[in-house]
């Protein structure tokens, strides 16, 4: 019967229908997805938790730059209450937002796919590291409900110890539940690449996506036990008082920060390696050109996870550290500046001569470059001794952590998301639309955080309640510069949402790029491949030739 049917539709001149094939987005139910253990829904399931830590921490910085449009304190009504703000912004975003955002939302649904992998080698340990963030997730909440935390993001001592009566107990937990999430993570994508690649898929034949989470990984089970000690020590001083942080129970509270920031600034590339890997896979496919220097980008990423361990005294600066330390960790951290810069010339490189399109994830990986860099070398600037002591707790260090984590992770983020769009979910997004929101996103975030570095330099410190009239008008262009920037960050949240209410639309390679996760359908199959592929040559072989049959967004023909 169906052959008479099919020989009917030909007879009639039409195609016969495309069989359906089943993808990890069918069976829609709750159970389904709660206790699924395909990567791919996991990703989903982290990429929903995330955006609303990320919109957690977006109202609180918004709210933070109304109160700054002017010099008294108006809006909120107290310090406390102001403290309590900026520190809700900075764990909101830190731990659950920028140390996931990447590597357990692009990387939980990617990497399985760009190696040749059916799954990740330990699929009920990667569902569980969702349940561990949800867990530290919802208790973070429920200090927001209860009057939050007033600490900062870097619980410093012996203030969280001694003096604050918030609820600093409870958020060590949550971070300490979100940092096992990592470690989770971690362990499983290292044993993956390690022992799941297609045949053919040598290390130096590896998408530099997965270099770049292999060295994040690293630093994830290696860092993250460390700040887990720490906030449990804090939370073990504060109910047994136990002196080890105090000094009045005979504790250090130096120690804390050596602990703290011996974790947190490898974090630093916990967020922004995979950004940088994210990158490495965008400018080659909108240049049509092979990456330029692939082993050396490579290799800066396991440099960067290595040397990120060793410069955590540039934090410590002013904190009783000895001039001698100092001096060693500020040469370490000019040191550390190499990968970094490393990757930007190769980046640079690659586009040179490039056949260049200019489409959404381009734009936005040319934005993080530029950012990046200013993030960069204002980091030089605070490694150097004389000039941190000066700048050390202004503004500037505001702007050259935003230009780094937003300017940098975010947009990569961003840039990521609108390139795997259409894989992820079948549809493509409005490209005009896309476009407006990377052209909102890096203009208002100079906007916003340029007039802080002068903001810092003529001395303005950061986290205060109010500040002198003379900064009133670089604070008010600050607000200004955040409206548009909120704009840019809403605008992908309507259009990708929009774009779920189409029928499919997406091809399985509409950027005619050449890695394993565009030679099966978008959205993937189940289990990803339909056989198991085989690489025979190396990644980025693009060709400027092979732009002939791109045609620019919306008319990608069938590849």
């Amino acid at each position: 019967m169906s052959t008479t049917v099919l020989d009917q539709t030909a007879a009639a001149g039409h195609k016969p229908p495309k069989p359906h094939r089943e993808t990890y987005l069918d069976a829609w139910t709750v159970k389904s997805w709660l206790l699924t253990t395909d990567h791919k829904r996991i990703g989903i399931l982290y990429l929903i938790s995330i955006t609303v830590f990320f919109l957690i921490g977006g109202v609180a910085a918004t709210t933070m730059r109304l109160e700054l449009m002017t010099p008294k304190g108006d809006l909120l009504s107290s310090p406390d209450a102001y403290n309590r703000m900026f520190t809700l912004h900075g764990v909101a975003m830190i731990f659950f937002f920028l140390v996931p955002s990447i590597p357990a939302t692009l990387g939980n649904f990617l990497l399985p796919l760009m190696i040749g992998a059916r799954d990740l080698a330990f699929p009920i340990i990667n569902l569980m590291s969702w349940y561990m963030y949800m867990i530290g997730g919802s208790i973070a909440i429920a200090i927001i409900l209860f009057g939050g935390i007033d600490t900062g993001w870097t619980f410093y001592t012996p203030f969280s110890t001694m003096f604050s009566n918030t609820l600093v107990v409870p958020a060590a937990f949550a971070v300490f539940f979100a940092g096992f999430s990592s470690i989770f993570t971690g362990f499983n994508f290292i044993v993956t690449v390690h022992t799941m690649r297609a045949p053919g898929m040598t290390w130096f034949r590896l998408p530099l996506f997965i270099w770049a989470h292999y060295a994040t990984s690293l630093i994830m089970i290696l860092g993250t036990p460390v700040l887990a000690i720490a906030v449990m020590l804090i939370a073990v001083e504060r109910l047994l008082r136990v002196g080890i942080f105090d000094p009045a129970l005979g504790g250090d509270p130096i120690l804390f920060q050596h602990l703290f920031w011996f974790y947190s600034h490898p974090a630093v590339y916990i967020m922004v390696l995979p950004g940088m890997g994210v990158i490495s896979e965008i400018v080659p496919c909108f240049s049509r050109r092979p990456i330029f220097g692939y082993r050396f980008i490579a290799y800066s990423s396991i440099a960067l996870a290595i040397l990120g361990f060793i410069v955590w005294g540039h934090h410590l600066f002013v904190s009783g550290q000895s001039m001698y330390a100092g001096l060693v960790f500020s040469f370490l951290s000019f040191l550390v500046a190499v990968p970094s810069a490393i990757k930007v010339f190769n980046w640079t490189a690659t586009m040179h001569k490039g056949a260049i399109r200019f489409d959404t994830p381009m734009l936005y990986a040319i934005g993080f470059i530029g950012l990046f860099t200013v993030g960069g070398l204002t980091g030089i600037m605070l490694s150097t001794l004389a000039v941190d002591v000066h700048l050390h707790d202004t503004y500037f260090v505001v702007a050259h952590f935003h230009y780094v984590m937003v300017g940098g992770a975010v947009l990569a983020y961003l840039g990521g998301l609108h390139f795997w769009w259409p894989k992820i979910t079948g549809r493509m997004y409005p490209e005009m639309f896309g476009k407006l929101s990377a052209l909102a996103v890096f203009i208002g975030f100079n906007f916003t955080f340029f007039p802080q570095f002068i903001l810092g330099y003529l001395g303005m410190p950061r986290r205060y309640f109010e500040y002198a009239p003379e900064f009133q008008v670089l604070n008010v262009m600050s607000t200004a510069g955040a409206s548009v920037l909120a704009f840019g960050y809403g605008l992908p949240l309507i259009y990708f949402l929009w774009s779920l209410r189409k029928p499919p639309s997406a091809p399985a390679n509409p950027w005619q790029a050449t890695g394993l996760e565009w030679q099966t359908e978008s959205p993937p199959p189940t289990h990803n491949f339909e056989f198991t592929p085989k690489v025979e040559k190396a990644p980025y072989s693009y060709s400027p030739v092979a732009v002939e049959g791109f045609d620019g967004y919306g008319d990608h023909g069938s590849h």
